[in-house]
């Protein structure tokens, strides 16, 4: 089918100042006036996972939607769920602009946003506000300058525990200093209990998971393993923007500094994927995130171990037909394979994607 987005709305909407555009995206979205992808509501796209149900394993990644403005636009074009976020305790304004840059030759974007988002108060206003609809996550952050980062993680639990159907805690991304020190295995364990403890005290138990950064080495991945594993999470989200540069055509903007996401991201972000998937065994979930630009990559994601499949980047350069793409070439593998439910697609090529390597260079 023709993308009459990349023919011709994405140029008028590149003509816009990157952040600019993102804003009146978000506004286009919650006016509810953009068509619904097909095959969105197909049975056997549907999938449960950490206890919840999903109409179909596409979601949105946290970033697109930072204080939950679209959220009922998101989930009219046809997604599964919506994570918002990253929310920190105090609103904040993030780095200064300019922060957001597109690589058009690499169909990939660099973001230094630093957490910009309206605060607790004013997210869980917009979800104490709308009707229940659809499986809502939040993504939660702790603030630049906390003197107690943990502290604002359990903040989180404890605001929105009630508000939404799932909760990630997200230590991963590069545009906050010092934030990723998180991952390390120490502190890392006292975070984790940290959340159990918030999570066993709220009103109401929703699944919380971890969201992970691709530039790891073994060596920390197997740190974060063992620490996931003998923690009370739900599942990891894999995985958030990367500090590499490798391979890039744009050599201009790859000078900027911030998290890489788009296409470039996909190969490693898979393969770190499948290698969670192996430790973690098959009973944890795993949101697979990065690079998904296509329907044979969101196939790929979950071949490679993935439950579920959010996107962001991918709608900037492909716009809302990579959703009606994503769930076509997904009906497709079922129908070539002889499956009948999205579960038994995952893990088919987990060992292959772990075969790949992850760990790039970041020149």
């Amino acid at each position: 089918m023709i993308n009459l987005f990349k023919c011709g709305a994405r140029n008028a909407v590149f003509m816009l100042e990157p952040e600019a555009a993102h804003g009146l995206t978000i506004k286009g979205i919650a006016s509810g006036l953009m068509p619904r992808a097909r095959h969105a509501a197909d049975s056997r796209l549907a999938v449960t996972a950490a206890g919840l149900s999903f109409a179909n394993p596409l979601g949105v990644a946290a970033g697109l939607d930072k204080n939950g403005e679209a959220i009922d636009g998101l989930m009219k074009l046809g997604f599964g769920h919506v994570e918002v976020g990253t929310v920190t305790p105090r609103p904040q304004p993030g780095n200064p602009k300019p922060r957001l840059f597109r690589l058009v030759q690499d169909e990939a974007v660099i973001n230094r946003m630093g957490f910009n988002n309206e605060g607790h108060a004013a997210l869980a206003a917009r979800l104490e506000n709308r009707k229940r609809r659809g499986i809502v996550g939040v993504n939660i952050g702790a603030n630049k300058t906390s003197e107690d980062r943990i502290a604002d993680y359990v903040a989180g639990i404890e605001r929105f525990s009630a508000l939404a159907e799932f909760l990630t805690i997200n230590i991963s991304s590069p545009n906050t200093p010092g934030l990723r020190d998180l991952q390390a295995r120490e502190q890392l364990a006292r975070l984790l209990d940290a959340v159990a403890g918030a999570r066993e005290k709220a009103a109401v138990r929703v699944p919380v998971f971890l969201k992970i950064a691709p530039d790891l080495t073994e060596a920390g991945l197997d740190d974060i393993m063992i620490e996931i594993a003998n923690s009370t999470l739900d599942g990891v989200i894999v995985s958030n923007t990367t500090l590499s540069r490798q391979g890039l055509k744009d050599k201009t903007l790859a000078d900027e500094s911030g998290g890489l996401s788009g296409a470039p991201l996909f190969d490693r972000s898979t393969a770190l994927l499948a290698r969670v998937r192996q430790r973690l065994g098959p009973d944890r979930v795993i949101i697979g995130v990065g690079g998904v630009s296509s329907g044979a990559r969101a196939l790929e994601k979950i071949r490679a171990g993935a439950d579920l499949v959010q996107i962001y980047s991918g709608m900037v350069y492909e716009g809302p037909q990579l959703l009606s793409d994503s769930f076509a070439a997904i009906l497709a593998a079922l129908e070539n394979d002889g499956l009948s439910t999205v579960r038994q697609l995952r893990d088919t090529a987990v060992d292959a994607w772990a075969e790949k390597p992850f760990i790039a260079p970041t020149g």
